[in-house]
């Protein structure tokens, strides 16, 4: 029954699939009052439940349904251009490819990119920032400490130290470069500082000999070691020779009167004044010449045997003597010139045997150090001098014939 049902519908041009066929064999096996009663109604109840079904669907899904209607009819022009791209990146993989393979033969680690390392020089600036930042305070904390009021010498010479350790290690670098080129103008404007100390009218020998100590560590980054020997106790003995000269020239006003005495001695018509102005000046110069010149020359042999080394006496010229030894000369020059050209101003003879004999002690005080002078002043002129030096020597020679006298009867009674 069902197979002739559906060869009718084949006959009608209808065609008949699977579900048809179960369909009209379920029909077939039921009655014909079924069929005609009540077949129709569950049709009609299953179309209109199949169209509210429709109608819900539309009404929730209208959207999602018209734009997949209308991406399915763009489908036929989409399919053509993703093929056309999938042969373009089909194509495309291996040029990728061997780009990825120059990249990492280009950026590797062990090549000399300029990139690579440009980030390498920046990653061991940042991991070294610290220290970097180390090495830039140094100039400004050697500034500080130079400036300071009370300057710790080794400390600064220690930093000094490790700078030139740094430029010795780094020669190459700008930044060590620049601050060791600070580092040694902060050093010389202290060795400038101690140069300016050795320059203090109230040096003692503990003061100069410490100062010279610190110019010695210091002056070998300045000069050979060769040379120190010679520079510093050259350095030390110009320095008290300008504190003298100082102290010399604040005599200028004893010195213009004393002027304006010989002046108006030299000229025949006026009187001969008495030389009072021309006593009072050379009494100064001669009390302070004998106080910094016996302060000079004993402070300059303590630091001229500090820095003296025993060399072998291979060449009969080198060493040259120190400048100590020629310094006593010059200073005795300082005193016999203004003595000549001052004395002549002098007749009272009190006032001249008393000038002389400051002169005299003044030999003597130098003639401890080894720079007695008092043979020299002869050339002066003066008759006086020669027989004053006659006789402070027999009162001395008598003054050691009592002591002697004396510490041989003590030691008999002993």
């Amino acid at each position: 029954m069902a197979e002739a049902l559906g060869e009718e519908l084949l006959n009608a041009g209808l065609a008949a699939d699977a579900r048809a066929l179960e369909y009209l064999e379920q029909l077939a096996a039921q009655t014909v009052d079924y069929v005609r009663d009540v077949e129709p109604q569950l049709l009609s109840n299953a179309s209109q439940s199949l169209l509210l079904t429709v109608q819900t669907l539309s009404k929730k899904s209208h959207k999602s349904i018209v734009e997949s209607a209308i991406g399915h009819s763009s489908l036929c022009q989409t399919i053509p251009i993703l093929i056309q791209r999938t042969h373009e990146l089909t194509q495309m993989v291996p040029q990728l490819d061997h780009k990825a393979e120059m990249f990492s033969a280009a950026f590797s680690k062990a090549s000399e990119n300029v990139t690579i390392v440009d980030r390498k020089q920046a990653l061991r600036l940042l991991q070294n920032s610290e220290r970097l930042v180390d090495v830039m305070e140094i100039p400004p904390l050697l500034n500080s400490a130079v400036k300071s009021s009370s300057v710790n010498y080794s400390s600064t010479l220690d930093l000094y130290a490790h700078v030139h350790r740094l430029a010795s290690l780094y020669p190459c670098s700008p930044l060590v470069t620049v601050v060791a080129n600070e580092a040694d103008a902060a050093v010389r404007q202290m060795a400038a500082d101690l140069i300016s100390a050795l320059k203090m009218p109230s040096l003692k020998l503990a003061a100069g000999l410490r100062t010279v100590g610190w110019l010695k560590r210091i002056v070998p980054d300045l000069v050979s070691q060769a040379s120190i020997e010679e520079a510093l106790p050259a350095i030390f003995l110009v320095c008290r020779l300008s504190t003298l000269i100082l102290t010399l020239d604040a005599l200028d006003p004893l010195k213009e009167l004393a002027d304006e005495e010989r002046i108006r001695n030299a000229n025949a018509k006026h009187a001969w004044s008495g030389g009072q102005h021309t006593e009072r000046y050379l009494k100064r110069f001669i009390e302070v010449f004998r106080e910094h010149s016996f302060s000079i020359v004993s402070v300059s042999k303590s630091v001229d045997a500090s820095l003296t080394q025993p060399h072998p006496r291979t060449d009969p010229i080198y060493p040259l003597p120190s400048a100590l030894a020629s310094f006593p000369l010059h200073l005795i020059g300082l005193l016999t010139d203004t003595l000549e050209r001052y004395l002549p101003n002098l007749k009272d003879k009190a006032s001249l045997e008393s000038i002389l004999t400051q002169v005299l002690y003044c030999a003597g005080s130098l003639g401890r150090l080894g720079a007695d002078f008092s043979m020299l002043l002869s050339s002066i002129g003066m008759v006086e001098w020669i027989h004053l030096v006659k006789r402070h020597r027999l009162l001395a020679g008598r003054l050691e014939s009592v002591i002697g006298d004396y510490r041989g009867n003590t030691a008999t009674s002993h």
